[in-house]
């Protein structure tokens, strides 16, 4: 969180200079100071969030993946004159803890084509898919198994 004050501080002032850089390394070890110490955030946060980025880029690398892979289903799916979608409801459970996790597999779904996520009560998901194929493996997707790898870094 330091290092993000110091690069805030730095952005903000728009140039680089050597008066700039010591006195926005006073004013991030000031702010960083006050969250410690009367917004109830300790140091050991940074390190799980340090130890979290990894996984994190590793999700919005997989995500994209996921998306393309899908546009192209999608686009095979409507411009096939020989099948006919079949669209489906699904519900399934995610053994997901955190509130945060549960609410970015939802997003994860519904940014993925051709699924859209009706509803999200505890851990119980309502997905809409646009075929019966899309809903194949979606409780146990790539999605789900990255998210409690996140959550379990501790």
């Amino acid at each position: 969180m330091y290092l993000i004050f110091f690069l805030i501080w730095i952005i903000f002032n728009g140039q680089f200079t050597f008066e700039i850089a010591a006195f926005g390394l006073v004013i991030a070890g000031v702010m960083y100071w006050f969250i410690c110490r009367f917004l109830d955030y300790a140091p050991r946060n940074d390190l799980i969030m340090y130890k979290r980025s990894f996984l994190i880029f590793h999700y919005i690398f997989v995500l994209l993946k996921e998306i393309l892979k899908a546009n192209a289903a999608v686009f095979k799916l409507i411009y096939s004159a020989r099948y006919e979608p079949e669209p489906a409801i699904i519900r399934f459970t995610a053994p997901l803890k955190s509130r945060f996790a549960r609410v970015l597999l939802a997003n994860s779904i519904t940014l993925t084509p051709g699924t859209i996520t009706v509803s999200l009560k505890d851990d119980e998901y309502v997905v809409h898919c646009l075929d019966k194929e899309l809903a194949r493996g979606i409780d146990s997707s790539v999605f789900v198994r990255l998210l409690e790898r996140i959550e379990n870094v501790k």
